[in-house]
């Protein structure tokens, strides 16, 4: 925990280096410091079939869940700064977004927990 899962149009997988793109998210959400940097999963897919928009323009979205206990104020700011970084890197790629989702610690279970 947290997973960052960066959705993308196979072009995106061109467009820089792969292996780069995820540790610059790691690094990202490393700095917030709102995780154990050892916590911190990032994973790229892209998708063979998609519309954006009706079309079918290269996109980038991010699919963020962490465990709940963070404000509003620090996932905005999180989202913003992955979106700013991947605009930088994308200058060519028209749709880049990101959206967070809480776990409830209730509910989570891992390995570990078990």
């Amino acid at each position: 925990m947290p997973h960052f899962i960066i959705d993308c149009s196979p072009n995106v997988m061109t467009l820089q280096a792969i292996p780069e793109v995820l540790k610059t998210i790691h690094d990202i959400a490393n700095a917030t410091q709102l995780f154990k940097e050892s916590d911190i999963k990032v994973r790229m897919r892209p998708f063979e079939h998609y519309l954006t928009s009706g079309n079918s323009s290269d996109f980038i979205h991010v699919f963020a869940y962490i465990m709940e206990g963070r404000n509003t104020q620090q996932k905005s700011d999180l989202s913003k700064a992955i979106v700013s970084k991947l605009k930088a890197l994308y200058p060519t790629v028209p749709v880049i977004s990101m959206n967070i989702s809480d776990f409830e610690k209730a509910t989570y279970c891992n390995l570990a927990m078990v």
